[in-house]
């Protein structure tokens, strides 16, 4: 069978799609970022960034364009493609970890595993795996998240925060043996001059972050963007207001954490903990 003729000519891939419909609906209109951005209540650069593809923005702010362009559920339905399109993972994971490089500071939230930068090989390897990557491949994804840990070293390394859910203390490797390394670089880490690690306990109640494992990170041009994950998907999120938001969930998780001597007494005793023979 010959392969479908293309009728429209744009593309069919679904980020590049969504970005040359928002750009062609606003030109048609021959509206300027500013025009558009007045109308309908957001920063002009909002719409700047998602016609560029930086960011697909919100479904409220799709809804909304959907709303004054007349074209009902069109540009949502092309932004769900959009962002459930799992082959821009890689693409917008290296953006953010090019971002990363140059931070200043960073801020992290971790609800059921220990962030990469605080990983053991141990670790990694296990937590990897069970992405489905095995052989050179895995050995090759193994070397790289270990190598991100030189971010943290040195004079100029920027400071790092990582609150860590209880949850992520007690999820131990199969191997005892490398749970208690885990532990012990935990705490030789929380040790570094730039480097902070507090824990929320379950007893503080439910945090403003429930299922979202969370990176801001201070650039050097005054800026502050996120990394959010799922276990499924990762979104770069630029856009200020959607930023703010999330600081915001931040800021009242590290309100409810244990101080960092709190935190490093409970990380102790999970160590501990680890270190007794299961059978007593």
């Amino acid at each position: 069978m010959p392969p479908r003729r293309v009728v429209t000519g744009r593309s069919q891939e679904p980020r590049k799609r969504f970005t040359e419909e928002l750009r062609h609906l606003r030109l048609e209109r021959k509206l300027s970022f500013r025009a558009l951005g007045s109308a309908l209540g957001w920063d002009a650069t909002l719409f700047s960034k998602m016609e560029k593809g930086e960011t697909l923005g919100g479904p409220e702010v799709v809804q909304g364009l959907d709303t004054y362009y007349g074209t009902p559920n069109l540009l949502l339905v092309l932004w769900e493609l959009a962002a459930g399109d799992q082959s821009q993972f890689k693409e917008r994971y290296r953006r953010y970890m090019a971002l990363e490089a140059e931070a200043l500071s960073l801020w992290h939230y971790a609800v059921s595993i220990v962030p990469g930068l605080l990983q053991t090989e141990a670790y990694a390897r296990d937590v990897l795996a069970l992405g489905g990557a095995s052989g050179d491949a895995l050995t090759r994804e193994v070397d790289a998240r270990i190598g991100r840990r030189e971010l943290l070293v040195g004079d100029a390394a920027p400071t790092f925060r990582s609150i860590l859910c209880e949850t992520v203390l007690r999820t131990p490797l199969g191997d005892r043996k490398e749970w208690r390394e885990q532990l012990e670089h935990l705490l030789e880490m929380g040790e570094r001059r730039n480097v902070t690690i507090q824990v929320l306990r379950h007893s503080a109640g439910l945090p403003a972050l429930t299922n979202t494992q969370s990176m801001f990170l201070k650039l050097t041009d005054g800026r502050t963007v996120a990394w959010v994950e799922t276990a499924h998907s990762g979104d770069l999120v630029e856009e200020t207001a959607s930023v703010e938001r999330l600081q915001l969930a931040y800021d009242q998780v590290r309100d409810l954490a244990l101080s960092p001597a709190e935190s490093r007494k409970f990380i102790m005793q999970m160590l501990e903990e680890a270190a007794c023979d299961p059978s007593t």
